[in-house]
């Protein structure tokens, strides 16, 4: 072990943030952490930005599902998959850009989330800690006009950021063997590790809430898998120009 891997294993989400501001050195030291993330033939296919203005946090935060938090964090970062630089640069050189396709929307989304896994894992070692805002996706054309994203841009997750005021426990992952293969995808054994692990995570929230609430990871996967994710958001990418062709 090392103190990089002992960082990454501590991972906690945290929601609870001191009244202390981040200092500037600190926020651009993230921002180039981010920036240094690997990236899909140096497209560097996203934006990061940081939402200061208190009104347009607070709208965010109740079209991201009344996430008080988003209001109340130091520094509130909204990470977008951008190919609308890469529509400058066809300009620039007077080339048509192929629009649309899925694989360019991939690349951009996965250049995206590297970028951010950077940036929070940046923020841990410098003492802050987070939490990524998936409900950003809830209602992301009002949170476009807010933020004025164009066509070629749209909203991944959000990321709140702060000194925290919590101390939460590491919540167990899945066991290894269920995740980690060798040579070819294999379900062997993987049935008895997940109840074994059901109950690892009742235990952690029974725990956790003082007996308030029991639960398990295969129950919690069940009720979200059963329901349709998120349905406007195939009109909303197509609307951004992400069409998946």
């Amino acid at each position: 072990m090392n103190d990089v891997i002992n960082l990454l294993k501590a991972h906690k989400s945290v929601r609870k943030y001191k009244d202390k501001a981040i200092e500037e050195e600190k926020i651009r030291s993230i921002i180039e952490a981010a920036q240094s993330a690997s990236t899909s033939s140096f497209i560097q296919a996203y934006t990061i930005i940081s939402v200061e203005n208190k009104e347009n946090r607070a709208k965010i935060a109740k079209l991201g599902g009344d996430q008080k938090y988003i209001e109340e964090c130091p520094l509130f970062l909204v990470f977008c998959a951008d190919l609308n630089r890469h529509k400058v640069a066809c300009d620039i050189h007077d080339v048509e850009m192929q629009e649309g396709y899925t694989e360019s929307f991939i690349i951009a989304t996965v250049d995206t989330a590297l970028a951010a896994q950077n940036a929070m894992i940046a923020a841990e070692s410098l003492g802050l800690g987070g939490v990524y805002i998936g409900g950003i996706r809830n209602n992301p054309n009002e949170i476009s006009e807010i933020l004025n994203i164009p066509t070629n841009v749209y909203p991944v997750f959000g990321m709140c950021l702060g000194y925290p005021d919590e101390d939460n426990d590491i919540k167990e992952r899945l066991p290894m063997e269920v995740v980690f293969k060798k040579d070819t995808y294999t379900t062997d054994g993987d049935l008895e590790r997940l109840k074994e692990y059901d109950s690892s995570i009742e235990a952690y929230y029974l725990d956790r809430t003082k007996g308030m609430r029991s639960d398990t990871w295969t129950g919690m996967m069940a009720r979200m898998m059963s329901h349709i994710p998120r349905p406007h958001m195939k009109a909303f990418l197509e609307k951004h120009g992400f069409f998946m062709k």
